[in-house]
């Protein structure tokens, strides 16, 4: 009896202990995220980058969850790209050129890796490469937005600061002393311009019986115009006959003739000028000139004589004149 109960606990004991290693093989492989119990399938994807991807990160598609990382390592012939084996519990066929997108799950950055079905009509077999494929992360894509935002900023920054040391350069103290002139010629003037409209305000007021008067005057002056209007039209009538006549009579003949005699008389002129003929010889030779006034001076001397002794000259006698009595006597001068 003793030896038989000896047999039943070392069965026991074994028992317990195939039973206690099934369950840690089980646990191992379930906290792996392999079901023992299922068919297990694995393919593999290579990456230049896992970027915080960690083994039992999920496996998704189309958002249901499909499988676990398994394990991660370099590419054997790949020097610096990470091979990524994928571990799936599951029956969905998966098209030979799907590809394995890792992505960001949530905020914090966590990875996961989304199999994005192909269009292939062949199906992939545990064991085959899928297509890594990488996107971006939410801070990822963040950066890449913000990154230009903060280069515009810091070269809008520098071209703020530049143009206020080149505003600082052009307003220095005589500039702004300067503007200040210039603000204070500019009230003046405003007050200069206040002061004549004023001005000009009072001399209206004064002057506005004036002023009606003379629009008066214009008025009258207009009225005028417009009740003469057919008196304007008949002088206008007339000009533009006498400009006819004018136009019609031979001017151009007329022209001729003046322009003939201006020529004759630029001869008479020049022949003068030359000394020919009387009117030459009067202007131009001082002897005809002076014999002239000599002839001019006897004949008035006779005259003068023939005034004064007109019986030397006229006598009425019977007998006769006796030439001895009163004989002729030069004139005194």
């Amino acid at each position: 009896m003793m030896k038989h109960f000896k047999f039943s606990r070392e069965i026991r004991v074994g028992l317990l202990t195939l039973v206690t290693l099934a369950a840690f093989i089980w646990s191992y492989n379930f906290l792996k995220g392999r079901d023992v119990f299922k068919r297990q399938r694995t393919f593999y994807a290579v990456y230049d980058n896992v970027a915080g991807m960690m083994t039992a990160n999920a496996i998704t598609i189309n958002g249901l969850e499909v499988g676990q990382v398994s394990r991660m390592y370099f590419h054997p012939q790949q020097p610096g790209r990470v091979v990524v084996e994928l571990f799936m519990s599951n029956d969905i066929p998966i098209p030979r050129n799907s590809a394995a997108r890792i992505y960001s799950s949530d905020l914090l950055g966590t990875r996961r890796i989304q199999i994005i079905p192909g269009d292939s009509p062949e199906f992939a077999e545990s064991g085959d490469t899928l297509i890594g494929q990488m996107q971006q992360s939410l801070q990822d894509e963040v950066n890449d937005m913000v990154e230009p935002i903060m280069r515009k900023t810091e070269n809008l920054i520098t071209s703020f600061d530049t143009v206020l040391n080149v505003l600082s350069e052009i307003f220095n103290k005589q500039t702004r002393d300067n503007l200040t002139g210039t603000v204070e010629s500019l009230r003046n003037t405003m007050a200069s311009l206040e002061n004549a409209t004023l001005s000009v305000d009072t001399l209206v007021e004064s002057q506005k019986i004036k002023l009606a008067r003379i629009i008066d005057n214009i008025e009258s002056i207009s009225a005028n115009l417009k009740q003469n209007g057919d008196n304007f039209n008949r002088i206008l009538s007339n000009t533009a006959s006498i400009s006819d006549t004018i136009a019609r009579s031979n001017i151009s003949a007329t022209l001729s003739k003046l322009t003939n005699s201006i020529e004759n008389l630029e001869k008479i002129v020049a022949g003068i000028e030359k000394g020919e003929g009387t009117v030459g010889q009067l202007i131009n030779n001082d002897k005809m000139y002076n014999e002239l006034e000599a002839s001019s001076r006897e004949l008035k001397l006779l005259l003068e004589d023939m005034r004064l002794h007109p019986e030397r000259y006229v006598h009425v006698s019977v007998f006769g004149r006796n030439p001895r009595k009163n004989p002729y006597q030069p004139p005194a001068e």
